[in-house]
């Protein structure tokens, strides 16, 4: 049982309503003020109706007047408290929003490579967004239109006791069965709710899929599939909204049902008193006024129900996320990298992934010296990439250990370890944004004239000259407006800006021309100088210059030793670099 079900959701959320406890304090006494001026409306009427029909001579002008002043007092009260609860009381919700949203995204950035292998983007979207948009109206009207239907309740109940007790009793002897069938819709309605904000993240999964496939899609003239899957998915959700507003219609059927038996059973009951004269006429009108302040605060609560619905499925959606078990954080006595030399060994490391039975890496044992430049090739899926991502802990050897200057990675500081490994890939990711802004995030805060270097160093400063706004020109969503080969040695620039002592080049140039391939494979070799390096090659022709290459298949290391040395032993390696040159 996760912790969302052991707590409810209102003690999930309290920590994020006690920050502004004051606000909501000062927002439910306008609250109490709104519903005290509008109870004593029907007071005023019956004072009047009876003091007219008893002794006319004694409502004088000066006693309306006074009346009349009394209620424009309360009316200008009610605006101002009004005015507090529409303006204050709405910003306070937008704050709980803004710090629930920050927390969302920290965790967010704090979970592991793992979870997003297994969790769409789109997915997440939506909790970030339309989720937590949800939640700045339950937060400012929850506690608000409850307390004010609380508070109505109560004081009516005292009044019209006073005044008659069984044709009170009579009034409140329905609003029972109303809660009950507002319970058991809620219930139904929320459930619809939950399936209806999963499938808008399923939605948005897939437009962002098909959006950023969207030159893919149109090479291969698909648009209509892509209209055909979005539809399906769009009528899916359709027909959960249809269950989730049946149950709200349900809910708002049978409380007008109850409005109209509460009516009628007041003007009956209320009748035969009044020829009792156990009340007066003036009485009857003011449980008939008191009916429909009583009538039209439980339809807003019913009304309510729906923004409540989405209020609490989208906490219940926060907390799901923030339940999640964050799989790589640092060990109470972790320590510092510091001083690295960049020596790195694999000793017995065994992986495998969690929904996997089967050993990616099986009891590899591998040593590097510092500043060594080794090459890793193999056939696809034999957990090459696997193994140089368990160097910055993006994912913990389920065996072994992976030691960097005699260190467990798993005993150092997360940020201080990443901090000193710098990663190429196969596919570059660039921000949106401009060409600077995407350089300096190798190491925020630096100058541009470092940047301008680091540029120079990775063969990029030329091409970037070239372009409209030189380091300032927009490089558009994941860089579509660069080539595969300018986006490369941005990301070469972005690591010689942060200078790590530990390099992973993950098939860097593997996608490009063999022109642009020439170009970084300069660029890379002037990166790894004086570095320790790993590089995952899939064209051999890349890494003969490297110092140990490491042949690694399903087996584990069948082979390892220069370029010459496996060529010369004519094995698996040798087999592999005549398979590449010869295609």
């Amino acid at each position: 049982m996760n912790k969302t079900k052991k707590e409810s959701v209102f003690s999930r959320v309290w920590p994020y309503f006690k920050k502004y406890k004051w606000i909501m304090v000062l927002d439910l006494f306008c609250a109490a003020l709104t519903t005290v001026c509008e109870l004593v409306l029907p007071l005023i009427v019956r004072f009047i109706t009876s003091t007219g029909m008893t002794n006319l001579q004694s409502l004088t002008v000066q006693i309306i007047v006074r009346v009349a002043l009394l209620y424009i007092a309360l009316r200008i009260m009610d605006a101002v408290a009004q005015y507090y609860m529409g303006s204050i009381g709405h910003v306070m919700g937008a704050k709980i929003e803004t710090d629930m949203r920050r927390d969302l995204f920290g965790k967010m950035q704090r979970l592991s490579y793992s979870y997003y292998d297994d969790t769409k983007i789109g997915q997440l979207m939506a909790r970030i967004s339309s989720d937590l948009f949800d939640i700045t109206e339950f937060a400012h009207h929850c506690p608000e239109e409850f307390f004010i239907a609380g508070l109505k309740i109560v004081i009516s109940f005292v009044i019209l006791s006073s005044i008659n007790f069984f044709l009170t009793l009579i009034i409140f002897s329905a609003l029972p069965l109303m809660l009950l069938l507002a319970i058991y819709f809620n219930r139904k309605a929320q459930k619809a709710m939950m399936h209806s904000r999963h499938q808008v993240g399923e939605i948005n999964s897939q437009v962002e899929d098909s959006l950023l496939g969207i030159r893919v899609v149109k090479s291969f003239a698909n648009e209509e599939i892509e209209i055909e899957k979005f539809e399906q998915g769009n009528q899916k959700f359709l027909q959960i909204k249809k269950v989730m507003y049946h149950f709200l219609a349900m809910m708002h059927s049978s409380t007008r049902l109850l409005d109209g038996i509460m009516y009628v059973g007041v003007l009956l009951a209320g009748s035969l008193f009044m020829l009792d004269g156990k009340v007066t006429p003036a009485d009857l009108m003011a449980y008939l006024l008191y009916i429909s302040t009583l009538l039209t605060s439980v339809r807003r609560i019913v009304e309510f129900t729906e923004q409540f619905q989405k209020g609490v499925t989208g906490i219940r959606r926060f907390t799901e996320i923030m339940d999640v078990p964050v799989e790589m954080q640092d060990t109470p006595n972790s320590k510092e990298l510091t001083n690295v030399k960049g020596s790195i060994q694999f000793e017995d490391v065994t992986f495998q992934y969690a929904d996997n039975k089967q050993h990616v890496l099986d009891h590899i044992n591998i040593q590097v010296k510092a500043g060594e430049n080794v090459a890793i090739v193999g056939p696809s899926g034999s957990g090459k990439t696997t193994l140089c991502n368990l160097i910055p802990r993006f994912y913990d050897a389920t065996g072994g250990r992976v030691l960097i200057d005699g260190q467990d990675v798993k005993n150092l500081k997360l940020h201080s370890l990443r901090s000193q490994i710098g990663m190429v890939q196969q596919d570059v990711y660039l921000f949106s944004g401009s060409v600077f802004e995407n350089i300096v995030y190798g190491k925020p805060g630096a100058t541009r004239q470092e940047v301008i270097e680091a540029a120079k160093q990775a063969g990029a400063h030329e091409f970037i000259m070239e372009l409209p706004n030189g380091y300032d020109t927009f490089v558009g969503e994941r860089g579509t407006k660069l080539s595969g080969g300018q986006k490369q040695r941005i990301s070469i620039a972005r690591v010689f800006l942060k200078n790590p002592p530990i390099l992973i080049l993950d098939e860097a140039t593997s996608a490009l021309d063999n022109e642009s391939e020439l170009i970084v494979q300069q660029s890379l070799e002037k990166l790894s100088k004086g570095r320790t390096t790993f590089t995952i090659a899939h064209r051999l022709t890349t890494i003969r210059s490297a110092d140990t290459i490491l042949v690694l298949t399903e087996n584990g290391i069948e082979e390892q030793g220069s370029h010459q040395e496996l060529m010369e032993k004519q094995g698996t390696y040798y087999k592999l670099y005549h398979m590449y040159t010869t295609v």
